[in-house]
């Protein structure tokens, strides 16, 4: 009997979007700019995205990858794990 082949990617229909986190994510990094007088755009400017990926990001409506997330937390001056940590702070209770 033969395997299987391993194809690359995810299987057809799956999905790793979870709009709870993607929300607290987004929450989290509104709230920190804001503190910080930052304007959306200049935000987008200094992680190097996009200024309307980054309101999807905002709004919850795009899950950042690790590689985004580093780049945001750099941009607004903080580390990685304080903008976890914020974002843990607006997680759903049911999510946390």
């Amino acid at each position: 009997m033969q395997k299987p082949g391993v194809q690359r990617g995810r299987p057809t229909g799956a999905t790793t979007f979870d709009a709870g986190p993607a929300r607290a994510f987004g929450d989290a990094v509104r709230h920190l700019r804001t503190l910080d007088g930052i304007a959306q755009e200049t935000l987008a400017h200094l992680a190097s995205v996009e200024r309307s990926h980054m309101g999807k990001i905002e709004r919850g409506e795009h899950m950042p990858t690790l590689a985004l997330i580093l780049k945001i937390a750099r941009a607004l001056g903080r580390s990685a794990s304080e903008l976890m940590l914020e974002t843990e702070a607006r997680l759903p209770k049911s999510e946390g």
